[in-house]
């Protein structure tokens, strides 16, 4: 991840921000085009979809499990194409391709490689690629030019509110005793109730609950609906192991908020800033205080 900032550009093609939008970084070579289905038509007017490059299609629902699909072709538009007759299930397109048209073959088969390998790896979306893509062999040099391509195309995905590339503790860093700069996600905090205790971060997506945390095994009527539903599917992944008493979490947990976590955890309505605290004792509620206080 770059510990620099950098400078977006996103042009709104008709001044509405989830119509045909086209996306820059300065100084980058390469450019991003996205694109809800229902438009989909007026990207072909855009010389740049025409172009070799790699593309994502996204299915943004309101569940936690979005799918993706990612592909690469010489003629962006002319394969997007085919899956809008073919695929259903999307319905927004993001394509990248360079400025400079110096983007081959070789260079986008090894972008899609790389991109289906860490999407993988992040674990957000469920992807719709039924093979696993092999990576071209390039020189060392443009091998290193197409990984920045990666990251320049990891941040114009994040800024397009798609964390596909980025793992869910990519917003969690390590701990550390005196941090430089006192923050949020420089602690790490507990929470035990009822012979359970679990671990949990705040990261930038929200409330990061650990592997290894331990969840209440019944789940009262004063649960909220909504942590009912993910516990429910959480067993239905697999992700919670039955131990008898209490269920463990075998996998990192990305919560909307450290409350929707508390409640997981302890079955029942909690307010995550009063219940998560430090090795200390400190609850989130007075470090955020406490942080507000020095601003």
């Amino acid at each position: 991840m770059s510990k620099f900032g950098r400078s977006i550009r996103i042009f709104l093609a008709d001044g509405s921000p989830t119509g045909l939008r086209h996306v820059e970084i300065a100084n980058w070579s390469g450019q991003a085009l996205a694109c809800p289905r229902s438009r989909f038509s007026e990207l072909g007017n855009w010389e740049e979809s025409k172009r070799p490059g790699v593309y994502f299609l996204f299915e943004n629902s309101a569940g936690d499990n979005n799918v993706a699909y990612i592909g690469e072709s010489e003629d962006v538009f002319k394969r997007l194409a085919d899956h809008d007759r073919k695929k259903e299930f999307w319905n927004e397109v993001i394509i990248f391709t360079s400025k400079d048209e110096n983007l081959t073959k070789g260079h986008i088969k090894y972008l899609e490689a790389r991109l289906v390998e860490i999407s993988k790896s992040a674990d957000r979306y469920d992807l719709e690629n039924s093979n696993t893509p092999t990576k071209s062999n390039l020189p060392r040099a443009d091998a290193a030019a197409m990984e920045e391509f990666v990251e320049n195309i990891r941040i114009v995905l994040g800024s397009l509110s798609h964390r596909i590339l980025e793992s869910v503790s990519s917003g969690a860093v390590q701990i550390i005793v005196e941090p430089k700069e006192d923050s949020l996600i420089n602690y790490e905090f507990s929470f035990k109730v009822s012979k359970v205790i679990a671990q949990g971060r705040v990261t930038d997506d929200g409330f990061l609950l650990l592997k290894g945390s331990q969840i209440a095994h019944r789940s009262s009527s004063s649960m909220p609906g909504k942590n009912l539903l993910i516990k429910e599917q959480m067993i239905a992944d697999g992700l919670l192991e039955d131990k008898g008493h209490f269920y463990l979490l075998l996998k990192d947990k990305l919560m909307s908020s450290s409350s929707y976590a508390a409640a997981l955890v302890a079955g029942n309505s909690r307010s995550g800033p009063q219940s998560w605290k430090t090795s200390e004792g400190e609850n989130l509620k007075v470090i955020e205080e406490r942080l507000v206080s020095k601003t």
